[in-house]
């Protein structure tokens, strides 16, 4: 049983859900001939683009049955977390089978393995759910794992339109190579004569 005081959480983020899910849609037509080549790098961009659908759909999907009376929201986490982990699982086999895991693709496998970890404990607190409904500790971390699959999707989207990624060891990394290319000698340029 969802507690009345989280309710309203569950009604704001069903909002949220499908105002992103549209949003999806949108960023998926604009990188439409990304997504159609028939090239093994297009694979990644695929999924990228269902592994954000799959969590904007979870979080969704959970909400939107949550607000429905009775002891719904333990079945549909249960339900829709094996759905999610059947796609993690998907996706990571079509990453192994076009030979695609190599270091370019080890952070969308990390992704993928973000969302499996989201979708098992989702898992387990729905099934403690269905043990115990009126355990609020179970429903306060299916919301939780909401807003979890809220930022992976939105993460997993930002990519897919190729937004700009500014990460710190990024900027370090080539802080310290412009660092050492300003340092070498063959780079400067002799004094001039006095004269």
């Amino acid at each position: 049983m969802v507690p009345e005081g989280i309710r309203s959480f569950f009604a704001a983020s069903a909002g949220v859900g499908g105002a992103l899910i549209g949003l999806l849609f949108v960023a998926i037509s604009v990188s439409a001939e990304r997504l159609a080549r028939d090239e093994a790098g297009a694979q990644v961009h695929r999924i990228r683009a269902v592994a954000a659908l799959t969590a904007f759909t979870n979080a969704l999907t959970v909400s939107l049955f949550a607000l429905i009376p009775g002891h719904k929201i333990g079945p549909t986490s249960v339900s829709v977390a094996a759905v999610g982990l059947l796609f993690v699982a998907a996706a990571l086999l079509s990453l192994v089978r076009l030979r695609q895991l190599r270091w370019a693709t080890i952070r969308d496998a990390l992704f993928m393995v973000g969302l499996a970890v989201v979708f098992v404990i989702q898992l387990v607190e729905g099934l403690g759910i269905n043990a115990q409904p009126s355990n609020s500790g179970d429903v306060d971390t299916i919301a939780i794992l909401v807003i979890f699959c809220f930022l992976i999707g939105i993460a997993r989207a930002w990519e897919l339109i190729g937004g700009p990624s500014i990460g710190i060891t990024h900027e370090v990394t080539a802080l310290v190579r412009s660092h050492n290319r300003d340092e070498e000698p063959g780079d400067q340029q002799p004094p001039e004569p006095a004269g």
